[in-house]
């Protein structure tokens, strides 16, 4: 079966079947995780099929980040999709189940599950990079939004004179995880995507710190030297 028709039958049945009130996790999510996926892989051997299953059902199970088993989440999810799969695709290779149970299992960040596969990498590094650039910071102030939790603290916004705190200011967390995930990136296309884009927060963050200080024409200059330093240096 052709794998369009496969993408067409699995976001039918997400379509009908799932609910779920995440908007930063929906089927259009999925979607963009698997055109990720695609430019990833489009000089590799990768099994485009496990690939396509991975990233349409790899957030199946999606619990809040502040969920006290949000690392769990990834093997409930692989788990569900494997029910998923029997139940409603009985015509979906049973033996690229393992395959497609891995890679939903090792995409999550907080199971720090490494990748034993190339399309396990491939799912990783594309979920990640939803992360990042201007999809990733909307995401950030969405969820950060949901959970009740403040933008950042105005007096220190890169946390120069404070432990960072992602769980009480959401730009927090560029620095606490955003900004690292290029050095995990598995795949050198991936790595390449996410540098790009880490360069986009980067320069958001400068700019919203001479927002606050009342420069609405400008950038902090000292805020991308200290991050363009960080990262030659690491």
């Amino acid at each position: 079966m052709p794998i369009a028709h496969w993408q067409a039958r699995f976001e039918e049945y997400l379509q009908h079947n799932w609910l779920q009130d995440d908007k930063a996790h929906d089927v259009a999510h999925f979607r963009r995780v698997w055109k990720t996926s695609q430019q990833i892989m489009a000089t590799t051997e990768a099994d485009r099929l496990v690939v396509l299953t991975a990233c349409y059902f790899h957030d199946i199970v999606n619990l809040p980040k502040n969920h006290p088993e949000r690392h769990l989440a990834s093997t409930q999810a692989a788990q569900e999709t494997l029910r998923i799969l029997d139940t409603t695709f009985p015509d979906f290779p049973h033996h690229l189940y393992d395959a497609v149970a891995h890679a939903v299992r090792a995409h999550s960040f907080s199971a720090g599950i490494a990748p034993q596969t190339l399309e396990a990498k491939i799912v990783q590094d594309a979920d990640r990079l939803e992360s990042l650039g201007a999809i990733g910071l909307a995401r950030v102030f969405y969820t950060s939004g949901a959970l009740g939790r403040p933008l950042f603290d105005s007096e220190d916004p890169l946390a120069n004179g404070r432990e960072l705190d992602d769980a009480t200011y959401a730009l927090d967390h560029f620095q606490k995880k955003l900004l690292k995930l290029p050095e995990t990136m598995q795949t050198e296309a991936g790595r390449e995507l996410a540098r790009y884009n880490a360069d986009f927060l980067v320069s958001y963050m400068a700019k919203l710190c001479a927002e606050l200080k009342g420069d609405y024409c400008g950038i902090e200059q000292e805020v991308m030297q200290q991050f363009s330093s960080q990262k030659h240096s690491s």
